[in-house]
């Protein structure tokens, strides 16, 4: 059951990092936003800050 809440927390606590990320990024002209949906939740909750991370280093790989 601590497993379960943990993760929860961290997709949680994952989106909104993304949220207020993407708002940043736009704010600076940057249109890399990463959306907000199931799997981008399940992957900040399970991986937690890195799994952020990696959604982010990915939506570069796709801008180049």
């Amino acid at each position: 059951m601590e497993r379960i809440l943990n993760v929860f927390m961290r997709g949680i606590l994952g989106t909104i990092a993304i949220y207020f990320i993407n708002s940043l990024l736009e704010g600076a002209g940057i249109s890399l936003g990463v959306g907000v949906n199931a799997i981008t939740v399940l992957t900040s909750g399970i991986l937690g800050f890195p799994g952020v991370l990696a959604l982010y280093v990915i939506g570069i790989y796709k801008t180049l």
